[in-house]
């Protein structure tokens, strides 16, 4: 069927339907007059204008958001350099083979055409973020001769900013130039070549043992989850394949971790640090502690002792930087205009908005929430449950209202469960453990003085911005309602309730039912620690892939 659109006398629009049939075609012609075409266009007027949400990044944060936002109330457009989901925790299982690169990886738009709508995808950098006026500055990552402008702009309502962090170097000189990173699954398909390029250049005639030694030293910079675990599975790489590959240079082989800290592996508990390092020393991999590296060459890596200041350096055949991570330009210029120039790190409000920018949310590595102190609101507090006025409160009026608190200040629950307290009314006991029936608010700021304590910067991990990226999607599905009945704790500094719970990860049941059905799946053939909502059969899949290499 072929509709044209004919302008003919003043007043009157002819409209041709040309209908195509098997023996031949038919022309019907109809007229109809300018004020229905008038009436037409005062009906789409009327017709509310959907919200623009524009998503930077595809990463575990961002591609959670789009796969649960209700895409029918919102005109959703994303940009990405990355035209793919990676999942990446298994990144240092694709650098020794045990898993294949296609098996964590998903085209964005396979994902986003699964949707009963429109989102729109373009491959490009955000180079520049306008808070101002509520624009973006893009620039395609395709660096062929193709004609066209590969800078565009981009207008926005809500500017959802999940591009991830860059690598930290630290300005160490040599890095970029002589060191691998593991973000990407570039990143790890080179160092996969790397490795098994240093056995074969160590297996060829004409070199000393020294230089062969050289060749398979293999340096991880940075003791963290990334390069604890690479660190690992090259080990087995090596003892499990290439040995087998190369026998004649099997007792060469060596694998140094290299912390600046004290321990490896030193955000988690002692006891996990403490099992890491003995198991390293029981494979044999040296664990180099209390050392900064100052300088990396194209065959040495110059380390700094802390302890006594001695310099030394390291000869290498292949080195693996994974010392955390940073704020990316673009965020460092956002952050600029928008006042946060002083911090580390963007950061955002509980419910995951910018601070100082309305309708702009981050998500995931790139920003941190600045958690509310209860004592900045201690005395807020103490008014909203101070019903009767009394400047005093009973156990009754502090029960009315410590759910409201538990959910705005979630260090509150923390600091219940480390002191082992069993009833919220066990706060208000005085110094001696003497239940009281009623504090004055120097007793209240007292019995809370050390809430804030417990208070800790959520980690960068999957986990945290699979969630996130879920958090933010319903509180955008649910946004209308949410206004009209608030669902949120008590506003303490003014009146009613806030119109959604902020986002804590604590006490996710429905994660951990998840991930509860997951870890001993025997579909799976690994014990999964856990699996971030929505992503568990891509984790199977993965898993089966392991599977299969190790049968």
């Amino acid at each position: 069927m072929i509709t044209m659109n004919y302008d003919g006398l003043k007043g009157t629009m002819w409209h041709i339907l040309h209908v195509l049939g098997s023996s031949g075609g038919l022309v019907v012609y109809s007229e109809s007059q300018t004020d229905a075409g008038a009436q037409s266009a005062e009906i789409n007027k009327a017709e509310p204008q959907k919200k623009r949400v524009v998503v930077l990044g595809t990463g575990w944060a961002g591609t959670s958001f789009l796969k649960d936002l209700d895409i029918s109330s919102y005109d959703v457009k994303v940009v990405s350099p990355r035209n793919y989901f990676a999942f990446t925790p298994l990144l240092p299982s694709v650098t020794c083979g045990t898993v294949e690169a296609r098996s964590i990886v998903e085209p964005i738009r396979n994902i986003i055409k699964k949707r009963n709508g429109e989102i729109q995808f373009w491959e490009a950098d955000c180079v520049k973020i306008d808070a101002a006026n509520k624009q973006i500055r893009c620039r395609s990552v395709i660096d062929n001769d193709l004609v066209g402008n590969e800078e565009f702009l981009v207008d926005y309502d809500y500017l959802v900013i999940a591009m991830g962090a860059q690598v930290n170097t630290f300005n160490t000189p040599g890095v970029l130039e002589h060191c691998h990173f593991l973000k990407e699954i570039e990143d790890a398909q080179k160092i996969r070549r790397s490795v098994i390029d240093c056995f074969e250049r160590a297996v060829l005639p004409g070199l000393s043992e020294e230089e062969r030694r050289t060749n398979l030293h293999f340096v991880v910079v940075g003791g963290g989850p990334t390069g604890v675990e690479f660190a690992a599975e090259l080990h087995d790489f090596i003892n499990e394949d290439l040995v087998k590959l190369y026998p004649m240079v099997k007792d060469l082989v060596k694998i140094t971790v290299i912390q600046s800290g004290d321990h490896i592996l030193n955000t988690f508990d002692e006891r996990i640090s403490s099992f890491a390092e003995k198991k390293f020393g029981r494979d044999g991999i040296e664990v180099e502690t209390g050392c900064r590296v100052t300088s990396v060459s194209n065959k040495a890596v110059t380390v700094k002792v802390k302890s006594n200041g001695e310099i030394c350096s390291v000869p290498y055949g292949m080195v693996v930087w994974s010392t955390g991570i940073v704020t990316r330009p673009v965020l460092r210029d956002f952050m600029d205009q928008i006042g946060q120039n002083k911090r580390r790190v963007l950061t955002t409000n509980e419910w995951l908005r910018v601070e100082g920018c309305e309708g702009v949310y981050a998500l995931g590595d790139c920003a941190t929430i600045a958690q509310r102190r209860v004592m900045e609101d201690i005395s807020t507090i103490f008014e909203a449950a101070d019903k009767d006025n009394s400047g005093t409160l009973t156990v009754k009026e502090f029960q009315d209202v410590i759910n409201d608190i538990i959910v705005r200040y979630p260090q509150v629950e923390l600091y219940l469960k480390n002191k082992h307290l069993n009833d919220v009314k066990d706060l208000l006991r005085d110094p001696q453990g003497n239940e009281r029936k009623e504090v004055d608010i120097e007793g209240f700021k007292s019995a809370l003085s050390q809430v804030d304590s417990q208070m800790k910067n959520l980690p960068a991990t999957a986990q945290v911005a699979a969630q996130q990226g879920a958090y933010l999607s319903s509180c955008f599905n649910r946004r209308q309602q949410c206004q009209e009945h608030p669902e949120g704790p008590l506003r303490f500094r003014g009146s009613g309730r806030h119109h959604f719970r902020p986002f804590c990860i604590l006490g996710n049941l429905h994660l951990w039912e998840e991930s509860k059905q997951l870890r001993n799946s025997p579909a799976t053939g690994y014990q999964l620690a856990i699996a971030p909502s929505g992503f568990g059969i891509l984790y199977m899949q993965a898993s089966k892939s392991a599977g299969a290499r190790d049968s």
